[in-house]
């Protein structure tokens, strides 16, 4: 099948003169996760991962994918699909390959709405050195992909100021004096997690990313949102009319980018696509800078952080009784992966507030458990059986905020490695949640303090330690991260600031045995401010107890064991009361002190 669709594409290919032609993972905002419709570069390879890019040539066809991704990429490709790992030794960059393969005079091609301004740029620059051109104009995807899902347009919904913390106008306010330091007259935004930040609204067109497909426009005197017309209510439209913002169709966007006549335009060129930049005529500055709501909505606000601690009792109440009903039950009732994820979902929904996932579960048994990202199917589903390690990570968007949790569990008998491993990741877990640091460092600088434990045994894992978290919004948000070198293409240098909310999950992955992955979300907080400048610490917002019987104490420090009872008995204190007699006896030996 995928052989028949790579044949098809080269014979637009051909038609059109394209040697090269590059399918990335994005929409037409440059989101993370992508709705159905969106998803050409599944449909042109067959995998099915949220990362990665697809080069197709006449007589080739490549996949890169990052280190989340090798195992399930190298099982879901066919023959007529190379992989390339991301990252590792001698392997090119796209980009790399492109120029390598692209003869003198020869066409690169991609679909311009689905490449930021920022790619496109460089792809333009290796098209001119070998005296070639760019085809951006036509969706090739498209003109192949006969049963394309349609473009989605969910209703929009409003997030109350009770659950913000901040009107529309106040943060509109924020938005233009930020537009008046950098001289621009207006701000384009494309970003769908910024918009929906930015106006207090949500949706639903991607799964579990609660957006909604829209662009915007921002002056001094001027708010103009881009969404399609049946997405919108009369209360919708009654509330953007109170606050002054005037409602035009999304696919008018394009016209109005290209109707400015001068002045400076701000724009995010890692964020706008390659075609609305290209729409901006030369009479008009462009400010190519970071979209300065980024930040704003990444600083939690102390609305959105009690929120947040409330959405996480909940959460946590439903993560307890799946623990303790998996503890109790294993071996005695039929468990698959995907029996099992659907009993978590159900405890999810039955917190008040409960919206929707705030991701896909992941989770994954034995050798599944080594897949970074696996996604049970009914074609993979394995039963459980009391031994060996489960991991799970999972999560819940509520109206009071976003949640992701990872536990790995001891099902029964597990070898004394496993155990030694669980304990190196609890230990590297640990030691980033009560680390103390000054204000202006950044992920980079923090990142070691939760892999040395592994490093010092020759282990790592193949992604990064930490991510922000949206509130109510996306599950992987920035620009704050733990990460312990530069990734091409990302800013990493951010410094780590106070009312961020990030997560700290390291993880060993023994391929085709088992995975662990230990994550709780943590929100920095203001400490003491001395001579040596403000220091800086991180609040645990995570109520779920680490699997004691996976645990050897004897590795833990003394340090670290007054870590893990003293976050226990924060565990115990915070959920205890929320459960019934019998989960609570339960939960009381889980947390007991080592």
């Amino acid at each position: 099948m995928i052989a028949e669709r790579l044949a098809a594409l080269r014979r637009e290919m051909a038609k059109r003169g394209i040697a090269v032609y590059i399918v990335p993972t994005a929409d037409f905002h440059e989101s993370e996760y992508v709705g159905e419709y969106f998803k050409a570069r599944a449909f042109i390879t067959g995998f099915t991962g949220s990362a990665g890019t697809a080069v197709v040539t006449m007589t080739e066809a490549g996949l890169w994918t990052d280190g989340r991704y090798f195992v399930q990429a190298a099982a879901q490709l066919e023959d007529c699909v190379t992989l390339y790992k991301m990252g590792e030794e001698g392997v090119p960059t796209v980009d790399e390959y492109v120029e390598r393969i692209l003869k003198d005079g020869e066409t690169i091609g991609f679909d311009g709405r689905v490449v930021n301004a920022g790619w496109g740029k460089k792809l333009c620059a290796i098209a001119d050195k070998k005296g070639g051109a760019l085809s951006v104009d036509e969706d090739l995807i498209g003109l192949i992909w006969t049963d394309r899902p349609a473009l989605s347009a969910e209703p929009v919904r409003l997030l109350d100021l009770c659950y913000t913390g901040k009107s529309t106008k106040d943060k509109l306010s924020d938005v233009r004096a930020a537009m008046a330091e950098t001289g621009a007259d207006w701000h384009l935004l494309t970003s769908l997690y910024d918009i929906a930040w930015l106006l207090n609204v949500r949706g639903n067109d991607i799964s579990y990313v609660p957006v909604v497909l829209s662009y915007l426009a921002v002056s001094k005197d001027a708010c103009i949102w881009f969404v399609q017309e049946k997405a919108a209510d009369d209360g919708i439209l009654s509330y953007m009319k109170e606050n002054g913002i005037e409602v035009r169709p999304y696919e008018s966007f394009y016209d109005f980018a290209g109707s400015l006549s001068g002045g400076k335009v701000l724009i995010d060129e890692a964020i706008v696509n390659y075609r609305i930049r290209s729409s901006i005529g030369d009479a008009v500055a462009v400010v190519a800078d970071k979209n300065p709501e980024e930040l704003m909505k990444a600083v939690k606000n102390e609305t959105e952080l009690a929120n947040t601690k409330r959405a996480h009792v909940k959460d946590a109440v439903a993560m307890c009784r799946f623990m303790y009903w998996l503890k109790k039950n294993i071996g005695s009732v039929l468990m698959t992966e995907l029996s099992v994820t659907e009993y978590l979902y159900q405890l999810r929904k039955e917190q008040e507030g409960f919206l929707d996932l705030s991701f896909e579960t992941i989770c994954g048994y034995g050798a599944h458990g080594a897949i970074v990202h696996y996604a049970a199917t009914p074609e993979s589903d394995v039963p459980l059986a009391p031994s060996g390690l489960l991991l799970v990570d999972s999560g819940g968007h509520y109206l009071e905020g976003t949640t992701d949790i990872t536990r790995t569990f001891a099902l029964g008998d597990i070898t004394e490695e496993m155990r030694a491993n669980y304990t190196r990741v609890l230990r590297s877990n640990l030691n980033l949640s009560n680390v103390r640091f000054l204000k202006g460092c950044n992920g980079m600088n923090l990142d070691i303090i939760a892999r040395e434990p592994l490093w010092e045994a020759g282990l790592d894992y193949k992604h990064g330690t930490g991510h922000g978290v949206g509130y109510v919004l996306n599950v992987h948000e920035g620009p704050n991260s733990f990460r312990w070198k530069q990734t091409p293409g990302r800013s990493e240098e951010h410094t780590i600031e106070p009312g961020m909310i990030t997560t700290d999950e390291p993880g060993i992955y023994i391929e085709g045995q088992y995975g662990i992955r230990l994550e709780n979300e943590l929100v920095c907080r203001e400490g003491e401010k001395n001579e040596y400048g403000q220091f800086l610490f991180f609040e645990n917002i995570t109520y779920v107890p680490f699997d004691l019987d996976a645990v050897d104490a004897e590795q833990l420090t003394a340090t670290e064991r007054g870590r893990l009872n003293t976050y226990h008995a924060a565990v115990f204190e915070t959920v205890g009361p929320l459960l019934g007699e019998e989960e609570r006896r339960w939960l009381k030996e889980a947390t007991r002190a080592v």
